[in-house]
């Protein structure tokens, strides 16, 4: 039986940049577990399990609108330097901290001596990226685990 929305599974994975950079892997912290369905993982990521059977493996290729979407130009602005860390460069990224109280990486583009220029775009933003998976285990979701991915999207 193949995996399908709604299931809860648990996928071996590596990422690379066209250039064959390493950009992320299963091997560093174990597979990703998520729900499908549940828009916890990048759209491209979550459609290629779809169909997929225990111990499956698939070579994928996502689009910057399947991953993390293109670059964002108004996603790039001038701040004062001084709302900034004293020790921010140029390459550096920082934690901004967004209305909600969740934290975001900001790669700090340069700083001159009045202001920064911060892009807030994600690190992966405009890249393709490609995929090794390989479904290690799959089940059905709990009424608790669909609720909660529920109340998760709203």
């Amino acid at each position: 039986m193949p995996v399908k929305e709604g299931n809860k599974v648990k996928v071996e994975y590596e990422g690379k940049l066209d250039d064959g950079t390493v950009f992320d892997t299963s091997e560093k912290h174990g597979p990703i577990e998520f729900q499908v369905g549940a828009k916890q993982v990048v759209p491209g990521f979550e459609k290629a399990v779809i169909g997929m059977e225990k111990g499956e493996e698939k070579n994928i290729k996502l689009e910057p609108k399947d991953a993390y979407g293109d670059v964002n130009p108004e996603l790039v602005r001038k701040i004062p330097k001084d709302q900034i860390p004293a020790e921010a460069k140029e390459g550096s990224t920082l934690l901004m901290q967004l209305p909600n109280g969740m934290q975001v990486p900001v790669k700090v583009v340069s700083v001159d001596e009045k202001e920064a220029t911060l892009d807030m775009n994600h690190p992966l933003a405009g890249q393709n990226l490609n995929f090794k998976l390989k479904v290690v285990d799959f089940r059905e979701a709990t009424d608790e685990e669909k609720e909660k991915s529920a109340q998760a999207q709203n």
